[in-house]
């Protein structure tokens, strides 16, 4: 059965494609021993580089690091959705005096780097006497940045509501903000969830920065316990360790994410079958 777009490969074709996935996965396959004889043979699984995280003492500046991370990324991310609402909505006023200078607040932090927000924060608030501590350093560099690419978010998904649920919302008498609120900013935000969800996920990464302006998360706190010489300066074990905390953690905002999209759809589903006909 043949399609528009394209032909099924015929038998020649699936041969040749089976053969071209063996050796693929054989070169991957060697790469990934050859990894592993290198890291064994350096000495990156002797006991003595893993045997620091057994002691309590490690296990509590682990997860002390890994509570900062969880902080600044919780707040960040709090602040950067209601800054790109907020955002979001100047920039599809009607008024040129809050679009114009809502549309140049989104170009120009998402074209900074990350790093300099941060570091204007933090050397700015020293070279001021401001008192800013390093984790709003890291919090407001991450709030301005993902804040301005979820406005783009935002206003793409707002802008992709029928045009249809606006006017409805206009013929029962509500005001712009009204429909904005009530009507567009639902439907948005569940049609960009997984954009939305994917810039969390960012922001939780993003805060590994903090480790530049000293802030004491999970990367930092992974510097310092890489650097013990009486454990044979254990870097590679620490940030596999890391590493590995870092993927389940945005494997859960991902699942959870997944979760509220399929309950968001069958709440969806479930309206439109009662809506009368």
């Amino acid at each position: 059965m043949t399609t528009l777009l394209y032909e099924p490969p015929g038998p020649r074709a699936v041969t040749r494609n089976k053969i071209f996935d063996v050796v693929v996965i054989a070169i991957l396959a060697g790469a990934l021993a050859w990894i592993v004889y290198r890291l064994y043979d350096t000495g990156q699984f002797d006991a003595r580089r893993w045997e620091q995280f057994q002691y309590t003492a490690i296990q509590t500046q682990l997860l002390g690091g890994l509570k900062n991370t969880l902080q600044a990324a919780a707040i960040a991310s709090v602040l950067a959705l209601v800054f790109g609402i907020v955002l979001a909505a100047a920039r599809i006023s009607d008024h040129a005096w809050v679009r114009v200078p809502a549309t140049w607040v989104v170009e120009i932090f998402r074209a900074l780097p990350m790093l300099i927000l941060m570091f204007f924060f933090y050397f700015g608030s020293m070279q001021y006497n401001l008192g800013l501590s390093p984790m709003w350093a890291v919090v407001l560099g991450l709030t301005l940045y993902n804040g301005s690419v979820l406005a783009e978010i935002f206003r793409a998904g707002l802008v992709a509501v029928p045009r249809g649920q606006r006017e409805a919302g206009y013929a029962i008498g509500l005001r712009k903000h009204q429909v904005v609120r009530i009507v567009l900013l639902p439907q948005a935000v569940r049609t960009m969830l997984p954009a939305i969800v994917s810039q969390l996920v960012i922001i939780l990464k993003d805060t590994a920065l903090g480790f530049i302006i000293t802030y004491n998360e999970l990367l930092y706190v992974g510097r310092q316990m890489g650097s013990r010489p009486e454990f044979g300066f254990p870097y590679l074990p620490t940030y596999i360790v890391i590493a590995i905390v870092y993927i389940g953690l945005c494997s859960m905002l991902t699942m959870l994410a997944n979760r509220l999209e399929r309950r968001s759809s069958s709440s969806a589903g479930t309206a439109r079958a009662l809506a009368p006909r």
